[in-house]
């Protein structure tokens, strides 16, 4: 359990350079100071889609090495418990990236806001769907983007778990090969030895072939 919050709270932290990558890549949204405050620049800016989708990519990909972190790393813990920390901690990295990204910069949008003179024009930082977003009750951010990092890493576990050639998902249940490149042996118990047997039947010995006949000494020799 230790093992997997702390892996949680690792996840979660990975939101900070996260959000930080985020608002370096977004752009900001113009916008110009007239006598009624600030309005758009553009009726659409484009920048609204490119902070969106800036936060969807990098998220997909953070999601994706996550779990490939999580798979090879937490070896003793694949299946649903990898899974659930990866994805928890993908949400967590998504909120925490995307409330850091949204304030850089965000107290000196405020300040020109207040005291920049009409016709001058400055950018509103990055946020998701422009800042405009509704809230599910009453506290719950209803973004899409913010679920896709756990999205990726929801795919890419499973991609890993369904290639597994473990049938358990985890490498300890085969045996370790012997220094050498030997396989082990069987880890059970060992086989008790066969009882050898004094008692088994000997083949007969082939027949000797028959000797030469030997001349006889006293036959005369023959002309």
């Amino acid at each position: 359990m230790l093992t997997g919050a702390g892996a949680l709270l690792v996840l979660i932290l990975l939101g900070v350079p996260f959000g930080l990558l985020w608002s370096a890549v977004s752009p900001g949204v113009p916008v110009v100071q007239t006598e009624d405050g600030a309005l758009l620049a553009a009726p659409q800016p484009e920048e609204f889609i490119a902070a969106d989708g800036w936060f969807s990519l990098l998220g997909f990909g953070l999601g994706v090495l996550a779990a490939i972190a999580i798979w090879l790393l937490l070896r003793r813990h694949r299946g649903p418990v990898g899974i659930l920390v990866v994805v928890l901690g993908m949400l967590g990295a998504a909120v925490l990236a995307w409330q850091l990204g949204r304030q850089i910069g965000l107290s000196g949008y405020e300040r020109l806001l207040a005291s920049a003179p009409p016709g001058a024009t400055f950018s509103k930082p990055p946020d998701l769907h422009g800042g405009q977003y509704d809230l599910l009750l009453g506290f719950i951010p209803a973004i899409q983007d913010l679920l896709v990092p756990a999205f990726g890493a929801a795919v890419m576990y499973t991609l890993l778990a369904g290639w597994s050639r473990y049938p358990g998902l985890r490498p300890e249940s085969e045996p370790e090969p012997w220094p050498g490149g030997a396989p082990a042996p069987w880890p059970g118990p060992d086989p008790a030895p066969r009882p050898v047997s004094w008692d088994l039947p000997v083949p007969p010995a082939p027949p000797a072939a028959p000797a030469p006949p030997v001349p006889d000494a006293t036959e005369p020799p023959r002309d």
